[in-house]
């Protein structure tokens, strides 16, 4: 299963991780790891190009693992870039369910 867990501070993003393999299909043909995947790689390719992000990113391909740690409060393009990100997972959970995918939220 594939873990989503997102963090906030008082009501602001700080970051996000990405952890595990869904396990719907087989390795390199799982079509929701897949999906998944390129939701979280592009959303931190569009922050970074599209809207000046300033974060730490740390990733372990081999335990499936993206930590993203916001390091400045980020912007309103970050935050719609975000909440896309979220449309699109909650998309992929409804549609597969949550064996596969699960969407956590955090206040720190």
């Amino acid at each position: 299963m594939t873990t989503v867990l997102m963090r906030k501070t008082a009501g602001r993003y700080t970051g996000f991780t990405f952890s595990g393999h869904a396990g719907f299909g087989e390795e390199g043909t799982d079509v929701v790891c897949s999906a998944i995947s390129i939701l979280v790689i592009n959303t931190i390719n569009a922050m970074e190009s599209l809207a000046s992000a300033q974060m730490e990113v740390a990733s372990n391909e081999e335990d499936g693992v993206i930590d993203v740690i916001f390091t400045h409060p980020v912007n309103e393009k970050t935050v719609l870039l975000l909440d896309t990100m979220l449309l699109g997972l909650n998309s992929i959970q409804k549609e597969y369910g949550r064996k596969y995918l699960q969407l956590k939220f955090e206040e720190v």
